[in-house]
Formats: structure tokens, C-alpha cells, sequence
């Protein structure tokens, strides 16, 4: 695979798969817009993609759920790179784990305070909701474009607990995803949900249950995206892709 001259955005991007994509899109000659909140992190990983050979990465503070910022980093892509040809919306996670909620004090759902909740809805949902309405109007200048958004198998599962997570991804993986599949259609874009099982981005990931008896390594979630992103993946559209080592198929009870 080469996307040499090719521009993506990858938003998270100081950290987890936002970086490897990032890592791996620039090593395969890519431009690469690296978006995140946390600047020190990021401008290193942006220096340390920029001393290899292969694309050019640029950094961008973008918090995804100000609007304003997610067109700043679209502008900025324009600007450096004369386009976009792949957003890739990694930016999210568990709102009660990231804001570390008690769980002795917040036993049940409706004991979670509700502002705990709106991050991860504004952060999962609206973030790449946001993305979209920035770059398709780029995108349809462009008669070209790919947007992937990234599911998860919570999406399919539900949860008791954190409901705004799995409720946010499958926004993503059924309601957005082929929303924009829909518009797109008509001016070359296509739009297309890679929604993981557990991933070893976290230790505690080893535990859930897959049918394959692991969860994935990152770069097997990375290797399917660009797939998807190279000319061998084009006929791929509107669709969610579940990549879960058949925890799907395992039964809601495993």
C-alpha cells in the first residue's frame, strides 16, 4: 500500500491508534493532520514522524467537540496539504473511566452525574458528527474523499452502566456512517464504521472474552483501515465492520 501525496486527518492522535494510524499513514508516504488536545505529547510524536522518511505530519490542538476547532484543523489541512482525502474519527473513549468515576459512590447509572455523561456523548458522537459537517464540503469540491469512523463491539453489546458509550458508537456505526455513505455517494466519498472488539490499547482489555481466545493488537485494527483506505478497498462503502475475534458471534452471555 502507498498513499504518497495523500492527505489524511487523524484525530486522538497523540496517543493509542490516532498515532499509529498517523505513524503508519506517514511511513507509507502519506500527509498526515495530527488533532489533539494535549500539545506536548502531540508536537513530540509530530517531530519524531517528521525525522523519518516518508509523508510529513503537522499538529493541530483540536478539541473535538468545539466546532470551531475541528474546521480550524480542516482549514489547516487544506492549507498545508490542498486537501483531504481521509478523516479518521479515533478521538473517544469511556467517559466514567477517563473522568474516573467512583464506582462505590456511583453504583448505577442514574447515580453517574449527567455531566459525565455529555462528554462522552459530545466526545464519541458529536465529535466526529462535527468532523463530517467541517470536511464534506471539501470533500465534495474535491469529487473525492473517505471518512472512517471508529465503532466499537459496545455498540452491539449495550451496556448497563456507561450507556452514553455504547449508545454514541452505534450512532456512528449505523445512523452516521451510512448517512454520509448516502450524501456522499453522488461526489466519490465514501463513509465506512471499523468497530473493534477489545484491543490491547489497555492491559485490561486481555480480559474480555473473544472466540478467538485474545483481544486484537492494535495494528491488526490499523491494517484494516488502510485497507480500506488503498485502492484495493474502494468497493467498501456505508457499511460496519465489526473486528472482534467473533466476540459478536459469541453470544450477548460470554
Amino acid at each position: 500500500m502507498e498513499f504518497k501525496g495523500k492527505t489524511a486527518i487523524s484525530t486522538g492522535a497523540a496517543s493509542g491508534m490516532g498515532l499509529l494510524f498517523a505513524q503508519n499513514w506517514a511511513e507509507l508516504g502519506g500527509n498526515v493532520v495530527m488533532c489533539d488536545v494535549n500539545e506536548k505529547v502531540l508536537n513530540e510524536k509530530v517531530e519524531e514522524i517528521n525525522s523519518k522518511n516518508g509523508g510529513r505530519a503537522i499538529g493541530v490542538i483540536c478539541d473535538v467537540r468545539d466546532y470551531a476547532q475541528v474546521c480550524n484543523a480542516r482549514d489547516r489541512a487544506v492549507k498545508e496539504f490542498g486537501g483531504i482525502d481521509i478523516v479518521c474519527n479515533f478521538a473517544g473513549g469511556s467517559s466514567t473511566r477517563i473522568q474516573k468515576v467512583d464506582y462505590k459512590e456511583c453504583p448505577e447509572f442514574p447515580d453517574v452525574p449527567i455531566e459525565v455523561f455529555d462528554w462522552g456523548l459530545d466526545v464519541n458522537l458529536k465529535g466526529p458528527y462535527y468532523f463530517a459537517h467541517a470536511v464534506l464540503d471539501q470533500m465534495r469540491k474535491q469529487n473525492s474523499g473517505l471518512i472512517v469512523n471508529i465503532g466499537s463491539i459496545m455498540g452491539a453489546e449495550g451496556s448497563g452502566y456507561d450507556m452514553d458509550y455504547p449508545t454514541a458508537k452505534a450512532g456512528l456505526m449505523y445512523g452516521l456512517t451510512k448517512s454520509i455513505a448516502q450524501f456522499g455517494s453522488k461526489y466519490g466519498i465514501r463513509c465506512v464504521c471499523v468497530s473493534p472488539g477489545p484491543v490491547l490499547t489497555r492491559a485490561a482489555m486481555a480480559n474480555m472474552h473473544t472466540l478467538l481466545g485474545r483481544a486484537a493488537e492494535p495494528q491488526e485494527i490499523i491494517d484494516l483501515i488502510l485497507f480500506i483506505a488503498s485502492d484495493k478497498g474502494q468497493f467498501i462503502n456505508g457499511e460496519n465492520i465489526l473486528i472482534d475475534g467473533g466476540r459478536n458471534a459469541a453470544g450477548r452471555n460470554c
